[in-house]
């Protein structure tokens, strides 16, 4: 998704025309790092504050109360900001991509540091679901496919617009599955589901990171700093979003279960 709706990028087959390779090159090389940079920092803040979450008692007490359950056991339950935790990065994701023309740089970097502030809050509950152990090697295999498929998507000469579409549609119906698994219940349709999911957010890896590149190359000689800096924001934003989404999708399928 560009920044604006209005502009969509040629294949990159149709070459481009405006200012010299070599300046363009050397331009979208240092715009690719900004973006993957801004990326690498908000998974950092997110999984710094999900462990403190997690580890720090006086943060714990915050998010999770302990009760007994009807078999005498005593479980973790979550407080009234766990769930603002959990729906708050969706109010920043909407904030972001519809307002994001009209925000300031600052204001733009700001919202995201919050959002994967959120994203941490939220994804706390991992650690008390899964061994840290299956958690770590989870996220090395989800940075290893992510790199792998980003990469693809930066050199492929193949214009995967049309694959584009077809995920996103593919992620309108894993999201009403997802609802719909909500009050059924099904193991076998939530291993159906995270499968899914890994298959979409790989496409869709390759397809913003191939997306990114061609809008750098369409229109980057109108950048601005500014607008630069406001675009690289919101491209560390999708990215980030796959990374996250992809690392719990494998995380389902993966991730070895605490035993309490």
């Amino acid at each position: 998704m560009a920044l604006n709706s209005n502009q969509s990028y040629r294949p990159l087959s149709e070459g481009y025309a405006g200012f010299g390779a070599a300046s363009l090159d050397q331009g979208l090389r240092a715009y690719m790092l900004r973006v993957y940079n801004w990326m690498a920092s908000g998974l950092v803040l997110t999984g710094i504050i999900a462990y403190a979450i997690f580890a720090v008692p006086a943060l714990n007490d915050l998010f999770y109360t302990s009760e007994q359950n009807a078999y005498g056991q005593l479980v973790q339950v979550p407080t009234i900001l766990t769930y603002l935790a959990i729906f708050a990065p969706l109010g920043f994701v909407l904030v972001l991509s519809f307002g994001v023309n009209r925000l300031s740089t600052t204001t733009a970097q700001a919202l995201f540091w919050a959002f994967c502030g959120a994203m941490g809050a939220s994804l706390s509950t991992i650690f008390m679901v899964y061994t840290q152990t299956s958690i770590t090697q989870v996220f090395f295999i989800s940075a290893g496919t992510f790199a792998g498929t980003a990469l693809y998507g930066y050199t492929t000469r193949r214009d995967l617009t049309s694959l584009g579409s077809f995920f996103f549609m593919g992620l309108i119906g894993l999201v009403l599955a997802s609802l719909v698994n909500f009050f059924l219940h099904s193991s076998a349709v939530q291993f159906a589901i995270s499968v899914l999911g890994v298959f979409i957010f790989v496409g869709l890896t390759a397809y913003d990171s191939q997306r990114i590149k061609a809008d750098y190359l369409q229109f980057g000689a109108s950048f601005g700093p500014a607008l630069a800096a406001k675009r690289a924001v919101y491209d560390a934003l999708q990215m980030y979003l796959n990374f996250i989404n992809l690392f719990m999708f494998l995380l389902q399928l993966f991730g070895q279960r605490n035993n309490r």
